[in-house]
């Protein structure tokens, strides 16, 4: 979800003008011993602590996969939670190495906050949550609808573009926390609750009986869901995004985090490159030439930790659809290591 914040833009920019991106982030990393990732402060399957303050989730995942691939320990990670506010000024100030929260990849924000996205870790959409007493099986059935929603974000503009597009009837109700609107949707305040679908399964499972809301299948607005880096640190920037690239790679070619011991003596070529067996790719991005055994081994590939953050292994069950591989009709690609 995204506050529409333009001031804010504008201010963080400048504290990208004063602090951007000291060079060599991977010696700063290796010096202090750890590296600092940014999340958000709480969201299942994402980004969440446990009782006894262990972070899971995809997004951690990838914070512990750059551990490991930097240090060969994925533990070496201190995570930051950050709110919505302040995720990119964290980031930009150096507060964080990384920001792995589940941030929409944008044009402005792009080109004007002073950051670079690696990678879509997850691709996300807009959606809409209802109770299955409605009876309701597609989006297109909500005419005259009432939609709970957070005010002040693009989910309430682009939920108001579907239906004015759609030629449908809604009322909104706009509350400005997610916890408010979640309540208010489950006290019938509301008939419908929209927000990008990946939070819709999360926050389904804080009702009182999950078992009677459903989401509907439409996807109203694209929500790449990615990790960024600051701008002027190119090294760096290649890091995090093959260390995504690489687990995208290790699940293409079956390497798991099970058999890439038996893998590393692997006579595939592509395989052997990945896992340092040929070649020196680890090294021509500062990492060591079994950086990518090293993530699979402790960390696994995307598709493990997808499906244990999110996916079938996980209270979510959440589809792979658009992130599964594309060889198997989804958008994660993983560009070849050679």
């Amino acid at each position: 979800m995204k506050k529409i914040l333009t001031a804010l833009a504008l201010s963080a920019s400048a504290v990208f003008a004063s602090g951007a991106a000291d060079a060599a982030t991977l010696d700063q990393v290796k010096q202090k011993g750890f590296l600092q990732c940014g999340v958000s402060t709480g969201l299942p399957g994402f980004s969440n602590p446990d009782a006894k303050g262990e972070w899971t989730g995809l997004d951690v995942d990838l914070c512990r996969a750059v551990a490991a691939a930097i240090f060969d320990d994925p533990s070496k990670v201190r995570f930051s939670p950050l709110t919505a506010k302040d995720r990119f000024t964290a980031l930009q100030s150096g507060e964080v190495d990384i920001l792995s929260r589940n941030s929409t990849w944008t044009l402005s924000r792009d080109a004007t906050q002073g950051l670079n996205f690696t990678a879509t870790n997850y691709y996300d959409g807009q959606g809409f949550l209802v109770r299955k007493s409605l009876g309701v099986k597609s989006a297109m059935e909500l005419n005259g609808a009432s939609v709970c929603t957070q005010s002040g974000t693009t989910t309430e503009l682009n939920v108001a573009d579907f239906f004015r597009s759609n030629n449908l009837q809604y009322e909104v109700v706009a509350f400005q926390g997610q916890e408010e609107t979640l309540k208010a949707y489950e006290s019938g305040r509301c008939e419908v609750f929209t927000s990008d679908q990946s939070q819709l399964y999360a926050l389904r499972l804080k009702l009182a009986d999950k078992d009677e809301h459903v989401i509907l299948p439409e996807l109203i607005s694209k929500e790449p869901l990615a990790t960024a880096v600051r701008q002027g640190d190119d090294q760096w920037f290649d890091i995090v995004k093959w260390v995504h690239y690489g687990m995208l790679n290790a699940e293409e070619a079956g390497i798991t985090s099970q058999n890439v011991k038996e893998m590393l003596t692997s006579p595939n070529p592509d395989i052997k490159r990945m896992l340092g067996a040929e070649g020196n790719f680890g090294e021509q991005i500062g990492l060591s030439k079994d950086w990518l055994a090293r993530i699979v081994g402790k960390v696994g590939n995307y598709g493990e930790a997808f499906d244990r953050s999110v996916g079938k292994g996980s209270p979510l069950q959440i589809e792979r659809g658009k992130n599964a591989l594309w060889s198997k009709g989804g958008l994660q690609y993983g560009p070849p290591i050679r």
